[in-house]
Formats: C-alpha cells, structure tokens, sequence
C-alpha cells in the first residue's frame, strides 16, 4: 500500500486564506458569478457525472429518457430480428438488466416482431419509470398488410405491448424525399392519436439522405432517427459524415429530436476503437439527442454503458 501523507495544515490555510478573500470580495458586491476556479471545478464535476443512463429531455416533447436506448431490431425483418430469436426467456432477462442497470429507453419495432416480448421483460416495472418506442412499417409485404393509417397499428401496438401510450411512434424506414405525401394518411391518423394522448410524439426514421432533409425542416416531425457514425456509407449511413452531420445539426436546430442509429454500422464496427471513435464522433459534434443500440448480451450493455459514458466524460 502506498503511505497517505497529510496535507491538513496546507489545506487549512489554503482555504482560510481563499475564504477571507472570498468573503471580502463579496461584500465589495464583486463575486456574484463566482470565482474562476470554482466555475471551472463545477464544469469538470458535471462533466464527470455525465452518463449514458442519464435522463434528457428529448427536445420539445418534453419526454425524458435516458440518452441510450436498448435496441431491439438487431437483424429484424419479416416481424422477427435476432433480439425476437434469442427466445422470450432470455430477451426478458437481457431487457430487465438494462432496466436494473438505469437503462430506461427502449426502442422496438413492428418489423422486430419483438412487442410482446417487451410486453413480458417489463412486466411489474411502472409504466412511468421507461419510455417505449415503435415504428409502424407502412409497405405491403408478406407479413404486413397496413391500415394504410395510424390508429389500427397502434391499438394493436399497445395491446400487444400493455400499455395505454407510446411515447414515440414513427413511420419506420423512409426512403425518399416524397414521404410526406406518400404517408399523409399516416401522418394525420398520428396527429389525431398525439391530440388523444395515445401517442406522444411522431416521427420518421430514415434510410435515405433526401428523406432525412426532409424530415429535419417538416413541421410534422418531432422525433427523426438517424444513422450516424464516423465512417459513412461503409458502414450503414445515408451519406458522408459531414453531409449527415450538417443535416442533424440543422434538425436540431430546428427542435427536431434526433436519436442516432447505426452507430456500431450495424456491426461493421466492433473493434473497441472503432466503437470509442464513432461514439465520440456523435456525441462531441452533438449530433444527436439519445442514440439506439441493439446489444444482445447483458455484458455489451455494460460494456456499452461504459464507453458512452466514458465519451460523455472526456
């Protein structure tokens, strides 16, 4: 063990010293913002308490969430996804030790198939302790035939999920810059569904740069998802780092909540610095309000944790 060595008298005098000028300035009325290494130290310790299980507010909704989400749609497609195949046992446990672990955001789909798995991992946890997003998949398919609206989806949304409300529902996967008038039906069936209160934000996701320029100046939009990282389009994104980049920035300015996808590039970054190097990339040109990760085991959430943490802190 190393020997501690006291330092009390230095620190005594150090601080009497400090708090005779202190007390002096401030009867001069001279010290109302504080002295210089008192901001500087309030800074550092904020900086230091910053973590990925914080909860934000997410823009204009007024909704509070952590900053990362558990993704549920790694590989989803078809109303199944690797998270739906892990077999609902096992995905009830992985959810709940995000949950135990401050995780409070959780971010499903109806092309994951996923929504009563969910159901049951959150089963005895309040409804007001996490927030729960889906996407409505708005294309005919072999597994889907859509309403061609909202309010179908999301009654059956929130029965198969238990609840009474979702917090985010999007128009899932946006492909081009018409997607407004492609999905009008969709978008006013949601404005009806905000103004009763059974959802309480809406929005798109993109997978396409045109539909994510779109999406960051429409009035409609309250939340957009987005894939970001710090490779580009190797690595799942809709354009280069800085054309992707400025868009967010544009969105956020605008009062557009963002939350970043894709940021492991749907698995093409899994080495530890490649992991470090995007995450810091997002979260230091605030790019993004939260951000969504598809984790599958209950150690890549902690590891997750850590590393967006860890940025945060930097």
């Amino acid at each position: 063990m190393h020997e501690q060595v006291s330092h009390s008298s230095d620190t005594d005098h150090r601080y009497s010293r400090r708090r005779f000028i202190t007390t002096a300035l401030a009867g001069a009325g001279v010290v109302a913002a504080g002295p210089t290494w008192l901001s500087e130290s309030k800074a550092g310790a904020a900086r230091r308490k910053r973590a990925a299980t914080d909860i934000v507010t997410l823009g204009r909704t007024g909704i509070k969430a952590t900053r990362l989400a558990h993704g549920t749609g790694w590989n989803g497609g078809g109303r199944t996804s690797a998270h739906a195949r892990l077999g609902e046992k096992t995905f009830s446990k992985l959810l709940r030790h995000s949950i135990d672990r401050g995780i409070t955001f959780v971010d499903s789909a109806d092309l994951y198939g996923i929504h009563s798995y969910v159901r049951t991992a959150l089963d005895g946890v309040p409804r007001d302790k996490y927030i729960l997003g889906t996407k409505i998949w708005p294309r005919t398919e072999f597994w889907n035939s859509p309403s061609g609206g909202a309010k179908e989806e999301v009654d059956r949304y929130c029965k198969e999920l238990n609840s009474d409300v979702i917090d985010i529902c999007l128009i899932h996967c946006m492909q081009n810059t018409q997607w407004p008038q492609e999905f009008e039906r969709i978008r006013d069936e949601l404005d009806e569904l905000k103004e009763k209160g059974r959802v309480r934000a809406v929005g798109v996701s993109c997978h396409d740069l045109g539909a994510l320029k779109v999406a960051a100046s429409h009035p409609w939009v309250d939340v957009i998802y987005a894939r970001v990282n710090n490779v580009g389009k190797k690595a799942s994104m809709d354009g280069s780092p800085e054309e992707v980049g400025a868009v967010l920035k544009t969105a956020r300015a605008n009062g557009k909540v963002v939350v970043g996808m894709k940021i492991f590039g749907a698995g093409e970054l899994v080495k530890p610095e490649q992991m470090d190097a995007s995450l810091k990339h997002v979260f230091e040109n605030k790019l993004v309000d939260a951000v969504t990760i598809g984790m599958m085991k209950p150690d890549e959430v902690d590891d997750t944790i850590r590393r967006v943490s860890r940025v945060l802190r930097a």
